[in-house]
């Protein structure tokens, strides 16, 4: 995916995903640590966030507590129109 423009993955409906992922220390586990996560993902499937989270689950050694996320396209195709002028001031 890294081999697209952000433009290039809004247009084909890609929104930006935003996770708070707490986990537990490794040395401490009554402790939580938080870390935020972003990227370009496709709702609802989440396709991008659920490798991430494989990724942590098998590399990482803090297990996870919690994920909450949030979704929002940038980009709607009712906010695309097409515009046959132009006013030039001065």
């Amino acid at each position: 995916m890294r081999d697209h423009s952000e433009m290039d993955l809004m247009l084909k409906g890609y929104g930006l995903t935003t996770a708070k992922i707490l986990y537990h220390f490794p040395d401490h586990p009554h402790l939580l640590q938080s870390y935020i996560w972003q990227d370009y993902d496709l709702a609802p499937e989440f396709p991008v966030l659920i490798r991430f989270i494989e990724f942590w689950k098998t590399r990482l050694d803090g297990p996870l507590h919690s994920i909450s996320y949030t979704h929002q396209k940038l980009i709607a195709p009712n906010e695309w129109r097409k515009v046959d002028g132009e006013f030039v001031l001065h």
